[in-house]
């Protein structure tokens, strides 16, 4: 269908790969139903399984996002030869996971705001708009997080974030 194969296009450029492609993966590599998959991220089987087949494009929760990276991860470890008596403790943790950073997946202990939370806390959408034109011919990279994070949306602040990411960039730890 047309729909479901342009939804698992934009899956690609949000994440990286179609979500159902990351799910045959990491159901293969590790032996886990489609069902447990969502479980282990915080979603329901239905919206997963509408995520896999292209019928729904994103993830609205962050935090599912961060625990299938993280169930990725784990997947690569298995390939590398993980030991199959570390995956059920592994599992566990990223059950429980509260957040990740870009650079690791270290739980916090307590809640803390996000950037957008932070900045959206501190000035208005305009403001921030008006703040990142101040800063575009200096600090080109400042003035696109002000955009992204301050005034963007839940998706281009990860699509922001990935491409971050594949650029190198990672966040600062402690």
């Amino acid at each position: 269908m047309v729909v479901q194969s342009e939804s698992r296009q934009r899956q690609v450029e949000l994440y990286g790969a179609a979500i159902g492609d990351v799910l045959d993966r990491v159901t293969g590599t590790l032996g886990l139903s489609q069902a447990a998959v969502a479980r282990t991220i915080g979603v329901s089987a239905p919206m997963l399984s509408q995520l896999a087949s292209g019928r729904r494009t994103t993830i609205g929760n962050p935090l599912a996002v961060q625990r299938l990276r993280a169930l990725v991860e784990l997947s690569d470890e298995v390939v590398s030869g993980l030991a199959h008596s570390q995956v059920a403790p592994r599992l566990e943790e990223i059950r429980e996971q509260d957040s990740t950073t870009l650079t690791g997946s270290t739980a916090r202990t307590h809640a803390e705001p996000t950037t957008a939370e932070l900045l959206r806390a501190v000035a208005s959408g305009q403001d921030l708009l008006r703040a990142a034109d101040l800063l575009a011919a200096d600090h080109p990279a400042l003035a696109e997080l002000l955009r992204v994070h301050g005034t963007g949306s839940a998706d281009e602040v990860w699509a922001h974030l990935d491409s971050l990411a594949r650029a190198g960039v990672t966040a600062p730890r402690g």
